[in-house]
């Protein structure tokens, strides 16, 4: 089973559009994160619904930010993608009848079940601003200070 990397790379979109003055078009967007920008629109849309972000079409158009980072958690941006897997795990179904196998994918489920409401737990309590809180802090490391307000973009 592959990963899937929509969380991480919205949270990285949306930290470089809390951070730019102006919007952001899919294309600039896409050339970040190295996809097609029908992928970035696609991807953006829930985001978009949930009001975190909005679109504008034409010359000066793209993606703006609707709120700021301090008021969108990674709960929040996890929900918007539609709750993607957390887990790869997955349980076995070669003896639907075997006892074993039975007890084995229900202790399985039940710790993914465990772990996915504690990471979740977790989400809800981290603010984008956070994350980009601790990016000024390896820019100043860095001694590239405060200024870099497009650093990748």
């Amino acid at each position: 089973m592959r990963g899937d990397s929509r969380l991480s790379r919205m949270l990285h979109v949306l930290i470089h559009l809390g951070r730019r003055k102006e919007a952001a078009t899919s294309e600039v967007i896409a050339r970040m994160l190295n996809t097609n920008p029908v992928v970035v629109r696609r991807t953006m849309a829930g985001l978009r619904e949930r009001g975190y972000v909005q679109s504008e079409k034409g010359h000066g158009g793209g993606w703006k930010l609707t709120r700021s980072l301090d008021q969108i958690s990674l709960l929040d941006v996890y929900e918007a993608l539609e709750r993607p897997e957390l887990f790869c795990l997955v349980s076995a179904s070669d003896h639907a009848g075997c006892l074993v196998e039975i007890s084995v994918n229900e202790a399985l489920e039940d710790a993914r079940r465990e772990a996915e409401a504690v990471l979740l737990s977790r989400f809800a309590t981290l603010k984008l601003s956070d994350i980009a809180g601790d990016f000024d802090k390896r820019l100043e490391m860095l001694g590239l200070g405060s200024g870099m307000q497009d650093f990748d973009i």
